[in-house]
């Protein structure tokens, strides 16, 4: 049986793009680093990585569709942070972003991972951010490398 699997190595000249909603900036600002040095880890250059920052989560998919067709990226990795508070609005919005970032990603040929947190509490998101669950910024990036690679091999 023949298996076809990505690999953790970038060939050194993809061009990816980072968007980043800056609502929660205090996580957000922690899952850019993680994905930024996740990149460069695994032979990316900074020069061909680019940071776009939007308001929020809600805005990721408008700003990742003109990403996607622009043609200038390899692949796009998408962080965010929701945090539920007191109203449902962390119900539409971690919905919308989620369905959105989905739904851009069905229309293109291109691998966007999706590290946008939806969490219950800031602790949720600050473990998630760096501390005891890791950097899902981090992870984000790692799963775009290893989708860019599985996409040459088929």
């Amino acid at each position: 049986m023949k298996t076809l699997e990505g690999s953790l190595r970038l060939k050194g000249d993809e061009k990816i793009a980072i968007i980043n909603g800056r609502f929660n900036h205090i996580i957000t600002d922690r899952l850019v680093e993680g994905a930024k040095d996740s990149f460069i880890r695994h032979g990316g250059s900074e020069k061909d990585l680019d940071l776009v920052l939007v308001p929020g989560a809600f805005e990721i998919p408008f700003v990742l569709t003109r990403l996607l067709k622009s043609g200038k990226y390899d692949a796009i990795c998408c962080v965010g942070a929701v945090i539920r508070g007191a109203t449902p609005h962390f119900d539409y919005i971690s919905a919308e972003a989620t369905k959105g970032i989905a739904t851009a990603t069905m229309q293109h040929d291109i691998p966007v991972s999706n590290g946008v947190l939806t969490t219950d509490t800031i602790e949720q998101a600050i473990e998630r951010a760096g501390s005891k669950a890791g950097n899902k910024g981090a992870e984000a990036m790692t799963t775009i490398i290893e989708m860019l690679d599985l996409y040459r091999k088929i």
